[in-house]
């Protein structure tokens, strides 16, 4: 048929996110991951959370993904990027996603205690806030939150 355009089929990459969380979960970090993929569906950056290793509190699986991917494309800016993560952004990467101009956002776990999208701080509801990303909640919420659980439950086991 002329003209006809096939659909676009959407693929995520939470699995992905999910394995960047459990080797952060294997080097005792809070088990976070997050993937960064490009405008043509090819992932650019991937990242567990490091605060303990690397001894700093912004090394958040989400913002060391998107150092990497602004150094992969030589920009600041990451339009028409996504970015899946296990967790919902707290208020730090949440700012840092608006700024990075992320396209869409798409994470697992909710965060009623920390997290800055839905709860808490809301982000990207606010005027102040210098982009919005489309946002898709629970995208494997369930194994997101039993590794979280799973996680903690074992670090009190161990007190």
């Amino acid at each position: 048929m002329a003209g006809h355009r096939p659909e676009m089929v959407f693929r995520s990459h939470m699995q992905a996110a999910l394995d960047e969380a459990r080797a952060a979960a294997e080097r005792g970090e809070v088990p976070v991951g997050a993937v960064i993929i490009s405008p043509g569906g090819h992932p650019v950056a991937a990242a567990g959370n490091r605060t303990r290793e690397l001894a700093d509190p912004t090394a958040h699986a989400e913002i060391l993904a998107i150092r990497m991917a602004c150094a992969m494309v030589g920009s600041e800016r990451l339009g028409g990027h996504d970015l899946y993560v296990t967790l919902e952004p707290c208020a730090m990467c949440a700012a840092a996603i608006a700024a990075a101009r992320i396209a869409r956002l798409y994470y697992g776990a909710a965060d009623p205690k920390s997290g800055g999208v839905a709860h808490g701080a809301r982000v990207f509801a606010h005027p102040q806030a210098h982009h919005r990303p489309e946002i898709y909640d629970g995208i494997a919420a369930v194994e997101s939150e039993r590794l979280l659980r799973d996680f903690f439950a074992g670090r009190r086991a161990d007190v």
